[in-house]
């Protein structure tokens, strides 16, 4: 049966993003001097997928096309613009970045659309077989996209270590697709938890999702599957670090939430407290190694470890007040975790050497613009009002606690106060802290241009944090 046009007005968005990366491939084929025309072309689609997305922001009950096997609606929007945000800030950070490191790759800013493709692919899925697709076509833009600095043995290394690392976690994924099937003889999410209850297999279907679970955990950097994070977001050309912790994230969080929905894990209560369980381990494990780094990459790789355990607190609370604070959350990590790996990626060094805390000291008196701008995002990361952050961390601990589970309301709270410490240091070296001689500030506009409207975003999210919420209040 042909697809309706209903059909395809529903996905205009990914066709729009796969289509514009089939155009910049043939354009870098066709018209390899001109470096400008890829990158502009990459933007131009990006943003004609947000403006077809925007329209469906206020569709809150989700519908279905090709049968059920994509759905539409507020939810999928509202990722849509995350995953295009994430694209749209590496892009721009990437124009001058990505031609230093390695000139005259176009097929650089295809793989960026390919992967937005993949994470819209799963933020819509109606089926685990469409979700799996979604994630394998993200998935391997990333493994090429780490590895794209060939000159640099960090950045194969990272690539290595990622493809095998997660070839393994997809088979833990694909695995547990095939035992949720065996269980409930369907691989569609819609009514996936009505199915759940009865069943003569319940082993099965609990070692299935335990098995789906794991494959997730992998893709979002909880403990203990968070072994491949700060080597890889470290050997990985920065502006990749960047799109891979912002957009990736959010893609595998939008899994989480369709998947293991708040009717779900309230039936299946023992994965609900496994879920808590990793939370709590990953805010602490993330944030107490993060004080021992030296290095402002794998800081920020480690943070991002302890980020994931906020967000999923979030996917613990299994109510609306969680399910509002994770999208929240994960918007607002967007915008400050891109600025912060684009701020990085404008003081990384020319020979792509990783930033020390120590260089970064007297960096007020030498760029006093960027400075100030990590310290925003410095700020924002660390819970720390009038920021956006701050926002997300409460909401998401509001409804942990409305949902009973106090206690891991009251760890992230507690961790958040050790965060402050190695996010503020940095703004204390940079602001009180001298070092002569230190390295100039790259003079990339279209970078700067894309950390200064993350850093105006954060702060307008965080003055008025009901524009935000008022978006995601329509996705359930």
């Amino acid at each position: 049966m042909s697809p309706s046009m209903s059909d395809l007005t529903a996905i205009a968005p990914l066709l729009l993003v796969a289509g514009t990366a089939l155009v910049v491939v043939l354009v870098d084929a066709l018209a390899k001097r001109n470096r400008i025309l890829g990158p502009v072309l990459t933007l131009a689609g990006l943003a004609a997928a947000m403006t077809f997305a925007l329209p469906a922001l206020g569709d809150a009950p989700a519908s279905a096309a090709f049968g059920g096997m994509i759905r539409t609606g507020g939810f999928t929007s509202f990722f849509t613009l995350v995953f295009c945000v994430s694209g749209l800030l590496s892009v721009l950070l990437s124009m001058s970045y990505i031609e230093t490191m390695v000139p005259g790759k176009g097929e650089y800013y295809a793989l960026i659309l390919l992967a937005v493709s993949g994470m819209i692919l799963m933020a819509a899925a109606g089926d685990l077989v469409v979700f799996f697709l979604g994630l394998e076509l993200m998935s391997l833009s990333f493994y090429i996209l780490a590895g794209f600095a060939r000159g640099r043995m960090t950045s194969n290394e990272a690539a290595l270590k990622y493809f095998l690392l997660g070839a393994f976690a997809t088979g833990f994924l694909l695995y547990g697709i095939a035992l949720v099937y065996g269980a409930t003889g369907s691989t569609a999410l819609a009514g996936f938890p009505s199915r759940t209850g009865g069943l003569q297999q319940p082993l099965l279907l609990l070692a299935g999702l335990a098995l789906l679970m794991i494959g997730l955990m992998f893709k979002v950097g909880a403990v203990p599957f968070h072994m491949w994070v700060p080597d890889v977001y470290e050997g990985a050309p920065t502006t990749v670090s960047a799109f891979m912790s912002t957009g990736g994230k959010a893609a595998a969080f939008s899994g989480f939430l369709i998947i293991f929905t708040p009717a779900l894990l309230i039936t299946q209560p023992a994965l609900r407290d496994v879920v808590a369980a990793v939370a709590a381990i990953s805010m602490v494990a993330g944030n107490v190694i993060a004080v021992t780094q030296t290095s402002v990459k794998r800081m920020l790789a480690y943070s991002s470890i302890a980020h994931a355990g906020y967000i999923l607190a979030g996917v613990v609370a299994a109510n609306p007040a969680g399910s509002n604070g994770v999208l929240f959350y994960l918007m607002s990590y967007t915008l400050m975790n891109a600025g912060a790996f684009g701020v990085v990626s404008l003081l990384e060094n020319p020979d792509g050497s990783m930033l020390t805390f120590d260089e970064c000291a007297g960096l007020s008196r030498r760029s006093p613009l960027v400075a100030a701008l990590t310290a925003v995002f410095m700020f924002s990361l660390a819970g720390v009002p009038p920021f956006a952050g701050f926002f997300g961390k409460y909401y998401v601990f509001a409804g942990t606690v409305e949902a009973g589970f106090t206690w891991l309301a009251i760890v992230g709270v507690l961790m958040s106060v050790v965060s402050a410490y190695y996010y503020l240091r940095l703004v204390v070296l940079m602001y009180f802290n001298d070092q002569p001689g230190g390295q100039a500030v790259a003079v990339r506009p279209f970078g700067l241009a894309a950390v200064i409207v993350a850093a105006i975003a954060l702060i307008g999210f965080g003055i008025f944090p009901s524009i935000l919420l008022g978006l995601t209040a329509r996705c359930f």
